[in-house]
């Protein structure tokens, strides 16, 4: 994978590609809003609306043969306000599919995993489709061994919809970038510890 350039990296995460025609400078000056970091707050809980289901498969690809839609690894890390990785964090994920349906009779894109000892994770999906009232946007459950759940929302930044959401929340937008193989995106979650 080629890493993009700072440009194109703000293009993609602004939704305007490096041939846009904005200056260079334009796309310098632009200040994102990061993932929640560590010694901060923890991250924002969101609704887990009408479409969660206990006991996922345990997976870290929710990708099937035939399935349609644009490939999309996310990762990142759980960490405590104390900074300190969290090994083991259960992290829950459902979503809608490329049509913007979600699946409410079996667990096609849905699964959960466990983070490794320095609480990284990594989840092989498709971006979710987007469907009346929504953003595009994925589903998640995190906590700690012994913990209290958390549950959120991911973002993804230069969606139309973001602004007509009434959930939105800027702080839970994904860093993404295109990569050959579809994209990549980045969310840290932080948990109140």
């Amino acid at each position: 994978m080629v890493a993009p350039s700072r440009r194109e990296f703000l293009g993609v995460i602004l939704g305007v590609s490096a041939a846009s025609g904005l200056a260079p400078s334009v796309l310098a000056q632009t200040t994102l809003t990061p993932t929640p970091a560590c010694g901060g707050p923890a991250t924002p809980t969101q609704t887990e609306g009408p479409y969660f289901k206990p006991s996922s498969p345990e997976r870290v690809s929710l990708l099937e043969p035939e399935m349609r839609g644009r490939r999309l690894v996310v990762a990142g890390v759980v960490r405590g306000t104390d900074c300190k990785p969290v090994p083991r964090a259960l992290l829950d994920f459902w979503q809608a599919d490329a049509g913007g349906r979600y699946d409410n009779a079996g667990f096609r894109l849905r699964g959960h995993q466990l983070t490794d000892a320095e609480g990284h994770y990594r989840l092989e999906t498709i971006l979710p489709g987007v469907y009346p009232g929504r953003t595009r946007h994925i589903h998640v459950k995190v906590q700690a061994p012994n913990g209290r759940p958390l549950t959120t929302q991911m973002y993804f930044p230069g969606e139309a919809n973001n602004a007509r959401d009434g959930l939105f929340d800027p702080a839970l937008l994904v860093a993404l970038a295109d990569n050959a193989d579809g994209a990549a995106a980045r969310f840290d979650f932080v948990l109140a510890r």
